[in-house]
């Protein structure tokens, strides 16, 4: 069979990254289509479509505000009705609801003069333009929610200094989720108004605990993103430190939680001698981290359900669930978890870790094993990681990124329960439970148990009940929050098959 590469290069065509995954996707559906993507010409960019096999010769001289389209497909007809419909889908972008896109300013510049009201911005372009974008709203006097990735330590640290300086707010970069004034951004959910302020170093961590907060009848004021690295030793804790400042200042905050992994002892210690300084109550969660020593206004909490608790004034959520109850014998001892969201695949670990039980992960927390050391511990993976989604679509967009692992799963004889999430909300897929289980197939009259979780809000695009009745229909076990999940397949580990 002769394998033909197509490429087309648009000179100074932008379009954000989040469409041209979706893109990618629907041309890579078409019939003699291997794989496709649509990317900016970044040079990260070009080397991942290289790895993947989509470019040839003619595309090396693209620049980074080029789009590239890259097709691979089985004969020279295919590959041309492939382009066809890239073009087509390029020059034709529409709205969420199915109109024309509206038009839109192209430059930061523009975006200020056509509304001058406007005090934040969030970025979504390649990570090599993101640096130069952030600067330039800062010098117009936005502040900014970075989205963007693959920024160098260097840029944040002179990115959030610089704005530190000028009295404004760095979001990122890898910002997944924020609420500002009831407002969600990018990944996050419907949830009510209330008196606890939020700071997250974690994108579905922020809407696990947002959401569980909803459910349990409190609101938020405010969830501030601050980026994955915010709390190492290189940025110092910059963001979260003046997200602290501006929610202790607020009236209309109560409480406040924290949640981030492990953050450098040596930032956590300024964190904590800021915490003592308030009036007001805190929730630390630092996922995977044992033994804090915090003053008398903050509790420390193990897992996101926990913080919620702790942020509702102690009222428990779900009391009325049993997981002993609920759970049924698995037919082998092995766990599998394939999560979305990177802080839920971590409070899993630290749940089994702290029930006895051994784990591995491509994101281990302390005191968990690499997946590449092996063994019989439980495999917990975080389909969110780099190595995942370099060139795709994050599987909370795109599922399907989960559906080669699910069925590698369900056909190991070691393994007896599978453990997913299910992340809804803005930004994410339509119908994520309906993909599961379209994708489980047969595999659900089998004898592996699955186990799930729905983070969201009926008041989601996608509606939580509505998910959760999918899952159920389809004979999955639901819990009402990641950390039960977690607790449900413990209790169908102690049970003899």
């Amino acid at each position: 069979m002769s394998i033909v590469i197509v490429n087309e290069v648009r000179r100074g065509f932008y379009l954000d990254s989040v469409a041209l995954m979706r893109f990618s996707k629907a041309i890579a559906t078409l019939q003699g289509v291997e794989e496709a993507a649509l990317m900016m010409a970044s040079p990260s960019n070009r080397q991942i479509m290289t790895d993947a096999g989509l470019l040839n010769d003619l595309s090396i001289d693209a620049e980074g505000g080029d789009l590239i389209i890259g097709i691979r497909a089985t004969n020279a007809d295919a590959a041309e009705a492939a382009r066809a419909k890239a073009n087509q889908l390029l020059d034709q972008p529409t709205s969420s609801d199915g109109g024309r896109a509206k038009w839109c300013p192209k430059s930061i510049r523009a975006a200020v003069k056509a509304n001058p009201d406007a005090n934040l911005v969030l970025i979504s372009v390649a990570g090599d333009f993101a640096t130069a974008e952030a600067r330039k709203a800062l010098r117009c006097g936005l502040h900014v929610m970075m989205f963007s990735d693959n920024v160098s330590v260097e840029d944040e640290l002179s990115l959030k200094t610089e704005a530190r300086d000028l009295g404004l707010l760095v979001m990122g970069p890898d910002c997944g989720t924020a609420i500002i004034n009831g407002t969600p951004l990018a990944f996050a959910n419907k949830v009510p108004v209330g008196d606890i302020g939020v700071i997250g170093a974690s994108g579905t961590g922020t809407q696990e605990i947002t959401c569980l907060i909803g459910q349990g009848g409190g609101g938020i004021s405010q969830a501030i993103g601050v980026g994955g690295r915010d709390l190492k030793g290189e940025i110092g804790g910059i963001t979260t430190l003046m997200a602290l400042d501006a929610l202790d200042r607020d009236p209309n905050t109560r409480h406040i939680v924290i949640i981030s992994k492990p953050p450098a002892k040596v930032v956590a210690n300024k964190v904590v001698e800021r915490i003592r300084a308030s009036k007001k109550s805190f929730s630390v969660c630092f996922i995977g981290a044992t033994g804090w020593d915090l003053p008398e206004n903050a509790q420390f909490a193990t897992s996101l359900k926990t913080a919620a608790e702790q942020a509702l004034g102690g009222k428990a959520l779900f009391a009325d669930f049993d997981a002993s109850a609920v759970a049924k014998p698995a037919r082998a001892s092995g766990v599998c978890g394939l999560f979305s969201g990177g802080t839920l695949c971590a409070e899993v670990q630290t749940l089994f870790q702290a029930a006895g039980e051994p784990v591995m992960s491509n994101a281990p927390v302390p005191g968990a094993q690499t997946i590449t050391e092996g063994g019989d511990a439980h495999a917990i993976i975080d389909l969110g990681n780099d190595e995942y989604t370099q060139g795709r679509a994050h599987p909370m967009i795109d599922p399907s990124a989960r559906d080669q692992a699910l069925d590698k799963a369900m056909t190991d004889p070691s393994v007896g329960i599978v453990l997913v999430d299910v992340v809804i909300g803005y930004g994410a897929h339509e119908d994520p439970a309906g993909h599961l289980v379209e994708s489980l197939g047969s595999s659900l009259k089998g004898e592996t148990l699955i186990i799930a979780s729905v983070t969201g809000t009926d008041g989601d695009p996608q509606g939580r009940i509505s998910q959760i009745a999918k899952l159920e229909a389809a004979g999955i076990l639901v819990a009402p929050s990641n950390a039960d999940a977690a607790k449900l397949a413990l209790a169908c580990l102690k049970l003899e098959c």
